[in-house]
């Protein structure tokens, strides 16, 4: 199944390698607002349930096009507002030209909202490829650059151990990341993957291109076998085929699919632990049972939730 005897490494994710770094376990945890106020309230029972585990911070997309940029915001400046967490806002350039941009920055600078996940974004519903709007960025580079002078965010990016879709090859697309870290970026949060050892060679090769920033797994755990499916060809993700045979006939069979879920993805996340990883980035897909689990196996507790609905 998941591949064993993974080789011990240094500075992986930010963390030192030994007996006590595999004790010392940070988690962060991704959301994407509600798209209707009925499932509002369903969402934020989501975030309450992942809350006692203390994560780092706590993100919320951003549709193409700005298409839940209210939303976003709306949710981000409850989370500061209503609880003790540390919320992050996505900011893509897709869509908004900078003036545009700039507003949304500084509405969330005044909002107490002190770290961006700054991305180029996918193109809207309908293209093809990303084209800059007029007036606007040509790429996470240049927003991040921008974001960098405007105020002293903490600044998260993406990144593709399995090379970006429009990346024209690895090379080329590590280069991409050691520009974003140059630019101002301070964190980078890789697409999900499965293979362990695929998240492992391409820190191996980002920290041989000079990239020094914490380079953070982001965990999908299988909610829906078809929708992995979707997701990863959008984003050159390969499935293996043994994770394929895992979910065969269980469609219809979501109690023992939630469950054969959680085993692989804690597999996942223990080898990784093994291997010198101390931070983690869960991709909830709004469903908190799940990830909980996952970060139980990973050894974390409840601490007192600080989330009051």
């Amino acid at each position: 199944m998941i591949m064993s005897g993974i080789p011990d490494r240094d500075n992986i994710s930010g963390g030192v390698w030994g007996a006590q770094a595999r004790n010392r376990v940070d988690v962060s945890f991704e959301f994407f607002p509600p798209t209707s106020d009925a499932l509002a309230e369903k969402h934020w029972q989501a975030l309450t349930r992942l809350a006692p585990l203390n994560p780092k911070f706590v993100s919320v997309t951003y549709g193409a096009g700005g298409s839940t940029r209210e939303r976003t915001h709306s949710l981000v400046s409850r989370i500061r507002q209503e609880t003790a967490l540390e919320p992050a806002a996505h900011l893509t350039c897709v869509g908004a030209t900078r003036d545009e941009l700039e507003e949304v920055a500084e509405q969330y600078w005044s909002s107490g909202i002190r770290h961006l996940v700054a991305l180029r974004g996918d193109p809207p519903e309908g293209y093809d490829s990303f084209k800059p709007h007029p007036g606007g960025f040509a790429g996470s580079v240049e927003l991040i650059e921008f974001l960098r002078k405007k105020h002293d965010f903490e600044i998260s990016v993406g990144c593709y151990p399995e090379i970006h879709p429009d990346a024209k090859s690895s090379l080329a697309d590590i280069d991409y990341l050691k520009r974003k870290m140059d630019a101002g970026a301070t964190r980078a949060i890789t697409q999900f993957f499965f293979d362990p050892e695929v998240y492992l060679r391409f820190v191996d090769r980002a920290r041989a291109h000079g990239i020094t920033i914490p380079i953070v797994p982001g965990i999908l755990p299988v909610t829906s076998y078809s929708k992995i499916r979707q997701f990863s060809k959008q984003c050159g993700t390969q499935v293996p085929a043994w994770l394929t045979h895992l979910f065969e006939d269980l469609d219809e069979d979501p109690a023992t699919r939630n469950l054969v879920a959680a085993m692989v993805a804690s597999e996942q996340c223990l080898q990784l632990q093994r291997a010198g990883v101390t931070d983690f980035h869960f991709y909830t897909l709004n469903r908190a049972d799940l990830v909980y689990s996952v970060c139980h196996t990973l050894g974390l507790r409840p601490e007192q939730s600080s989330v009051t609905i």
